[in-house]
């Protein structure tokens, strides 16, 4: 499959169409070589002439900036999460990159006990800039290598949590996320790094966008409408941004309009744009790959509930996965994730409530 997802479309704007991969790669490249406290550090991102970390982001990364820049690191992400949390607090800016989030829950008491909540302790004498890169979602390979754990980070007060769900975004908001001086949880769908190169995903989207060759930076807390609609709010996040649009442009041929949301940043998040779509829409559906309980769609229909409940004429409803461990059987994973088909019958019940 194929997506575009080009947030600058004007030709005359010097650049080019990038994977997200790419975008990523450019975005950390242009921060190291703008500011030397950046550093790299993760598990084969370092090995020269090497693959650049498990999805290719870091390849050549390495022999541009030299090893002290780029650091190899053994296997263990609480080791990972205390270094970048010290070198934080050293002056340092790093990025760190684990090779599936599910191992972040290695991490947990460096990243929610110390990176979290040491500026806060401080009264703000402490800065603990740093980034953790970590690829989400069910890609084939089972429960302990396919979470969604946006909602986790979501919940731990003093970490900022980002998931772009474009090349233009992916690099607009790691460079703001390098820039932040608070821990930044920063979320890579695997399905959109691409379906062709050196590591490509089965069933993944090539998705392309256009980005600018002059910096840009996307501030965090601003969602973005991608699909203006009358109809309905779908509100989504990474992959799934991409399937509400392709569930939008359904039922666009059966005459409902559909107005679709990209977060972009989880914390800290744009409610005013969803308020204001749902107080025009008077709908709202909540996509998100996630398990459905207590996922980061619950927090937004209770918001959306206290604010906006006199202007709705449906339920809320949310489309997210079963309470189960990701599976691994390719039709149970099929299954598992939100799919369009789902989203289209979603929204069809709700503009059958209503009419």
């Amino acid at each position: 499959m194929s997506s575009r997802a080009s947030a600058v479309s004007n030709q005359e704007i010097p650049g080019r169409e990038v994977t997200m991969v790419d975008a990523l790669r450019a975005a950390l490249r242009e921060e190291m070589r703008r500011d030397k406290r950046v550093i790299l550090l993760g598990e084969d991102i370092g090995v020269e002439g090497g693959f650049g970390g498990a999805f290719t982001v870091t390849l050549g990364l390495s022999e541009e900036f030299g090893h002290h820049r780029v650091l190899d690191t053994p296997i263990s992400e609480a080791a990972i999460a205390g270094v970048a949390a010290g070198a934080a607090l050293a002056g340092l800016r790093p990025v760190a990159d684990v090779q599936y989030g599910d191992f972040l829950f290695l991490a947990m008491d460096q990243l929610a006990n110390n990176a979290a909540k040491l500026r806060y302790m401080s009264g703000g004498k402490l800065s603990v800039s740093m980034v953790f890169r970590a690829p989400v979602g069910a890609t084939t390979r089972g429960a302990q290598h396919g979470q969604s754990l946006e909602a986790f980070f979501m919940h731990v007060p003093g970490l900022k949590v980002a998931c772009p769900s474009n090349p233009y975004d992916g690099k607009g908001l790691l460079k703001t996320a390098i820039r932040d001086d608070n821990p930044v949880i920063f979320f890579e769908h695997k399905l959109l790094y691409g379906s062709k190169g050196a590591r490509k995903e089965k069933g993944g989207l090539q998705v392309v966008g256009w980005v600018p060759d002059e910096e840009y930076l996307i501030p965090f807390g601003e969602a973005k409408i991608v699909r203006p609609g009358r109809d309905i709010t779908l509100v989504a996040n990474l992959l799934m941004v991409h399937k509400s649009m392709q569930a939008a442009e359904i039922l666009a041929a059966e005459g409902v309009d559909a107005e679709v949301i990209d977060v972009r940043t989880l914390t800290p998040f744009d409610w005013e744009t969803v308020f204001q779509s749902v107080r025009k829409t008077t709908r709202l559906l909540i996509v998100e790959e996630d398990n459905l309980t207590g996922g980061w769609g619950a927090e937004v229909a209770a918001r959306v509930a206290d604010d906006c409940i006199g202007y709705l004429d449906g339920p809320i409803r949310r489309i997210a996965a079963p309470d189960t461990p990701v599976p691994f059987a390719p039709v149970m994973e099929n299954f598992y994730v939100p799919s369009v088909e789902k989203i289209v019958g979603a929204v069809r019940e709700l503009v059958k409530v209503h009419n």
